[in-house]
């Protein structure tokens, strides 16, 4: 199962620490909130728990974790289950958007996706999926195994159908990652790189490359298996910045709170550097538990965020918002900016952060804000070099159809309209994507 599934229990514990604010509250109704589309009606998906991906269009392409065609067993059930499809969510010229699902997985073939997607230039999209596939993987060898995870590709034909190729099929062998949480990146050659948050040669997840060869196949290369003292765990994106690659460890480190790395290309292959640890200062000020997807600007400094950690008001270890900056001989520095857990102000962000064109980074959290539910933010930087945070929207589960717990990361279009994903509420209560309109 995706490792950023929280339980009811922890919502509700975690939102007892959140304080209302009018002066937000106020903020949040200068903008507009519209749900595009309510999941868990019939077979069209249920609970999308990743990023969405939009296209030159503006269609919006996503993964749900179940709903779709396909009957799945879960590894200690024996009832059968929706094993989560793909979907497009398309614009209509009269208003409104029309979902169609694109691909219902059936087990062997992937499993619950949690995802993003990545488009290539001919309108393939490509991704992961942490379960499924045909190896067996411990301890899960009860005969209802769901498989180690598969690296897909769908394709789409001139009649609107879209076919699914299974590209990598992971398995345990001591080498190898399993458990792909993290979207794929392309590079100018056309390979794929991912991570795998678990696996490699000593079991805390790898770093991987895919190589189209002859015949319609992928050659997999493992760039990097992580051993837990420099990073565990890596289940986002990674990113190219200088022909490097940075993630995230969610745990590992020597405070066992996760790391930021960079992998370096070398003749003889790829070095790990640790660019920071987090949990480094007194009560976690700097941040605990790195998840979601980093974000790169144009001079090289990484923005993420944090699932726990800072020093937020209300609550002990809400999360925070961070840059790491280039320095001198290869040093980085960190520098927190934002605390959650303010006035309401959200908890727990975990999806990462999108630049807009001018500067500000906007993101999710999934529990805090006025109603407990989640928020948008908005992170502006000032003169002074702060930055600055406002709420632009708290979700209100189970009012006027609104969805909760937003998940993954924003996508911005040139309009500066923000759109997401809730895992949850919604007419069907299977979850929603919305819109917010600036």
């Amino acid at each position: 199962m995706p490792t950023r599934k929280f339980s009811f229990a922890v919502t509700v514990a975690l939102a007892m620490f959140v304080a209302s604010s009018i002066m937000i509250a106020v903020r949040a109704q200068a903008q507009t909130e519209t749900v595009l589309h309510n999941f868990g009606n019939g077979k069209d998906g249920a609970a999308p728990y990743a990023s969405l991906t939009r296209d030159s269009a503006g269609n919006l392409y996503g993964t749900t974790l179940s709903g779709g065609s396909g009957s799945c067993m879960p590894i200690y059930g024996s009832t059968t289950v929706p094993c989560g499809a793909v979907f497009e969510l398309s614009p209509q010229p009269g208003g409104g958007w029309t979902e169609r699902v694109l691909y219902s997985f059936q087990g062997q073939d992937g499993y619950q996706p949690a995802a993003d997607l990545t488009l290539d230039a001919a309108g393939n999209l490509y991704g992961t999926t942490a379960e499924g596939g045909t190896g067996e993987c411990v301890p899960y060898k009860q005969g209802n195994a769901v498989g180690c995870g598969v690296v897909f590709e769908l394709i789409p034909s001139a009649s609107g159908v879209w076919t699914e190729k299974v590209l990598l099929d992971f398995k345990v062998d001591g080498t190898t990652g399993i458990g792909p949480s993290g979207g794929l990146v392309f590079d100018a050659a056309g390979n794929l790189y991912g991570t795998t948050g678990g696996g490699g040669a000593h079991s805390d997840g790898t770093v991987f490359e895919l190589s189209p060869s002859s015949g319609g196949n992928w050659n997999e290369t493992v760039l990097y298996s992580f051993h837990y003292e420099d990073g565990a765990n890596p289940i986002s994106t990674p990113v190219f910045f200088g022909g490097n690659l940075y993630g995230i460890g969610a745990g590992g480190g020597q405070h066992g709170a996760g790391v930021v790395f960079e992998l370096i290309p070398q003749a003889s292959g790829w070095e790990e550097k640790v660019l920071h640890e987090f949990c480094s200062r007194a009560q976690c000020a700097d941040g605990a538990g790195p998840d979601g997807d980093l974000i790169v600007d144009a001079v090289g400094n990484l923005y993420g965020t944090t699932s726990s950690g800072g020093h937020g008001m209300g609550c002990y270890g809400c999360g925070t918002a961070f840059e790491l900056t280039p320095g001198a001989h290869r040093s980085w520095t960190e520098t927190v900016l934002h605390d959650f857990g303010a006035h309401g102000d959200g908890l727990s962000t975990s999806g990462g952060l999108v630049f807009d064109a001018v500067g500000n980074l906007y993101g999710l959290t999934p529990y805090g804000g006025t109603f407990n539910w989640g928020t948008v933010f908005e992170l502006s930087p000032q003169s002074d070099g702060s930055w600055s945070e406002s709420v632009l929207y708290s979700f209100h589960l189970g009012t006027e159809n609104d969805g909760g717990v937003p998940v993954g990361r924003l996508v911005i279009d040139a309009s500066g309209n923000l759109y997401g994903a809730t895992d949850n509420g919604g007419t069907y209560y299977g979850g929603t994507v919305f819109e917010i309109t600036r």
